[in-house]
């Protein structure tokens, strides 16, 4: 295919990407800044489905989290929901849900786009490298703090990383968020309980360990792009 055949197909997948990103923004925008939907009335009405509440809980909580309604917020509502024990249960699962929710629209949504802008050859070089960190990448990132899980999972959908990494690393990475978040919407009535103080405790400690993370990861990626740091094997003359 010629370069100018080309221009119109990717032309295409740019323009197909930048609605994606900005209905995603958009979605950000009213519901987790302009907070459109009203947090209290949807606990009213999980509350009043009665044993089934936790359930029912998890699968509002996760499609809300697609949505982008913040995650502290939700797991707030279900410690005060539900208490520090079994909330932390429903946390997680809620957690899981959302990421397989956001990872498969990013999936659908922007899986071919992003492979034909990238390349071939550089699209293939991707997906090795989440055949053998992917479900790390999905842990780490959810122990940086200030990123959006939702966003940063609709963008693991798009590169493809394969929904039982996204659950898993979601289950064990967002592990302690899910406990602090949780504990203090139980805490909510006494925020000097002992549980509080853990939980801000919990919190520091992951915060640290995701900036260190972070860091590093950052580290790694720009030795990856510098010339001379590949680790392959050295090539010998062969009169040696």
């Amino acid at each position: 295919m010629t370069v100018d055949a080309e221009r119109p197909i990717r032309r295409r997948h740019i323009i197909r990407l930048a609605v994606l990103a900005a209905f995603l923004l958009g979605l950000w925008y009213l519901i987790g800044i302009e907070r459109v939907i009203d947090l209290d009335e949807i606990r009213g009405a999980v509350a009043a489905t009665g044993p089934a509440a936790p359930l029912v809980y998890v699968v509002v909580s996760a499609v809300l989290g697609s949505l982008f309604v913040p995650g502290p917020l939700l797991a707030a509502g279900s410690g005060l929901l539900f208490g520090p024990l079994v909330g932390v249960f429903v946390t997680l699962g809620a957690t899981v849900g959302t990421a397989t929710i956001a990872a498969i629209g990013g999936r659908r949504a922007g899986r071919e786009s992003t492979r034909a802008l990238l390349g071939a050859e550089r699209a293939d070089r991707i997906d090795a490298l989440i055949a053998r960190g992917g479900l790390w990448a999905v842990v780490g990132q959810r122990f940086v703090p200030g990123i959006s899980d939702a966003a940063a999972s609709y963008a693991f959908g798009a590169f493809g990383v394969p929904l039982w990494q996204m659950m898993i690393g979601s289950f064990i990475g967002s592990a302690p968020r899910a406990f602090v978040y949780t504990a203090l919407g139980a805490s909510v009535g006494d925020l000097n309980s002992p549980l509080a103080y853990v939980a801000i405790g919990v919190w520091c400690v992951t915060a640290i360990i995701g900036a260190f993370a972070a860091h590093r990861g950052l580290r790694g990626w720009r030795a990856s792009r510098t010339p001379g740091t590949d680790s392959g094997p050295e090539v010998r003359p062969e009169n040696e």
